[in-house]
């Protein structure tokens, strides 16, 4: 296997470095799909090239080289990986291994939590309205997803503002954003350079909820206003524990997940300007990154595939 076959691990760095300004200049929905599909390939191509390192430290061992027949000197000195590498890379593939199994169960448990939640909640309607005094909003996947609004949350609202608070949340039901959040979430989960890229993809969800509420709305501005007094108002509430099936999600998201200093003010004023136009090039480039991790995971799965031919057959001459 020659240099490129570790290209695959250094994509994920230039993604993570790319994924902020990919997820502000792009429109939101073809930002989430561009950031959560690079993440889950990105997260597979790596983990496949960890898994080729460390199998040839593995068909180096003599008793493995000998049940497949195969010459451990022609391997030796023809695997450019040393057995340093490979066994590094045996102990990431168990670590990424690992990390994806714990975040895939939290996930899970996360969603049937709040699936249950949304079945107990009272009414047939998609919407419920609690009498709690604390402002909050937040949607729970469910079959189908329910959106609940507090009392609080309705008192800071005018009914316009409310209006888009309805429609912002709606859209994340009817999108089914938490499936993008729970895709990248694992794959950062799988390889950790990928965190910022798992953090763009729970920015665009929301700002592909925005630009439906605003849309939904007629007015941008009212749009962007609500935003914000929703997001003030959820800052001065205390955290209740009601949301935290939602805020395990990172997904089907609940207004307090506004508070950050940072995403809010960078929607609200992605709101008082025209909505993003697309960007070819940049999606080219994106996919075309993706796409080099991918052809050069191939191209080290099928360079370790002849390596492993030749060992055979050296056996037999």
């Amino acid at each position: 296997m020659h240099l490129a076959v570790y290209l695959p691990l250094l994509m994920p760095l230039l993604a993570a470095a790319t994924a902020g300004p990919l997820a502000g200049r792009l429109p939101p929905v073809a930002a989430t799909w561009l950031l959560a599909g690079s993440a889950v390939a990105l997260a597979a191509a790596s983990s496949a090239v960890l898994g080729l390192l460390a199998l040839t430290a593995v068909v180096r061992i003599p008793l493995v080289g000998a049940a497949g027949e195969m010459s451990v000197q022609v391997l030796s000195r023809n695997d450019p990986a040393s057995v340093p590498v490979a066994v590094a890379a045996g102990v990431l593939l168990a670590a990424a291994a690992a990390g994806a199994c714990r975040a895939a169960w939290r996930r899970t448990a996360a969603l049937l939590a709040a699936g249950r939640q949304a079945r107990r909640l009272p009414g047939a309607g998609q919407v419920v309205v609690t009498g709690d005094e604390a402002a909050d909003a937040y949607t729970l996947p469910g079959w189908p997803c329910r959106i609940v609004v507090t009392a609080g949350m309705m008192r800071a609202l005018s009914p316009p503002e409310r209006q888009v608070l309805l429609a912002h949340e709606r859209a994340h039901a009817s999108a089914f954003h938490y499936l993008f959040t729970t895709a990248a979430r694992l794959a950062a989960a799988a390889n950790p350079v990928l965190r910022p890229v798992a953090d763009a993809v729970g920015y665009t969800v929301e700002r592909w909820a925005d630009e439906r509420a605003a849309a939904a709305a007629g007015d941008r501005h009212l749009a962007a206003r609500a935003i914000a007094r929703a997001a003030l108002a959820a800052a001065a509430a205390p955290p209740r524990s009601a949301s935290h099936a939602a805020g395990a999600l990172g997904a089907v998201t609940s207004v307090p997940r506004m508070r950050g200093a940072g995403p809010v003010p960078r929607r609200v004023a992605a709101l008082l300007g025209p909505p993003p136009q697309p960007r070819l090039l940049l999606c080219a480039a994106a996919v075309l990154l993706v796409a080099v991790a991918g052809a050069s995971a191939l191209e080290a799965a099928r360079e370790l595939h002849g390596l492993l031919d030749y060992a055979r057959a050296a056996t037999g001459s």
